[in-house]
């Protein structure tokens, strides 16, 4: 039978179960043998990960050709108006090429988990009291290496914090940083059946 879990990565976690420098990783959160992260994010964002042991699980999270969602919630400088979030929704030229298009749109205010708002980060963000800060929400169905920031900046709106919300129907819903639980057959099931 297929185990996966779920995983709120707090900042600051590298996306690994060791490092050679000592660095925080996932073995200070998951005491769960033949679990790896199916993708990852980097050491300065958060949020959700899945963890596995199924190869085709993590094939169907991974990779490119099977268009898998994941949702971001990103605090940009500045607030973008609708012809930068339609620069999104059509797709970056990065260096790497053409992004495909995600969907994108200003959230109204902070973004909220288990009705409450994100919690503290316990590095806080770069803030300058004459740039006003705005929160978008993007969906993405790659997953580039640091991506969804190289996407912001390229519209001239740099991502100050950057937190992944849902992978397909996962979301962070019942958890708090650094807290994980077992995915159901259910949500297994669907995760797999997405395409």
């Amino acid at each position: 039978m297929t185990r996966a879990l779920r995983l709120w990565k707090p900042y600051g976690v590298l996306t690994k179960f060791t490092d050679a420098q000592g660095r925080p990783t996932l073995a200070d959160y998951v005491d769960v043998d033949g679990v790896y992260a199916a993708g990852r994010l980097d050491l300065d964002s958060e949020g959700l990960l899945i963890l596995t042991g199924d190869a085709r699980l993590k094939t169907r999270l991974t990779e490119p050709r099977y268009h898998h969602p994941r949702t971001y919630w990103a605090q940009v400088e500045r607030i973008p108006d609708e012809a930068a979030l339609d620069k999104l929704r059509r797709g970056i030229h990065l260096k790497d090429g053409p992004t495909r298009p995600a969907l994108a749109r200003l959230l109204a205010g902070e973004p909220q988990v288990n009705g409450e708002p994100l919690p503290a980060r316990p590095v806080s963000i770069r803030e300058r009291r004459a740039i006003p800060t705005a929160w978008l929400e993007l969906t993405l169905t790659e997953g580039r290496n640091r991506q969804v920031r190289r996407m912001t900046a390229a519209i001239g709106y740099p991502t100050l914090r950057l937190v992944r919300c849902a992978i397909g129907g996962i979301t962070l819903d019942g958890l708090s940083p650094g807290e994980w639980d077992w995915l159901t057959p259910p949500q297994i099931r669907a995760l797999l059946a997405n395409h």
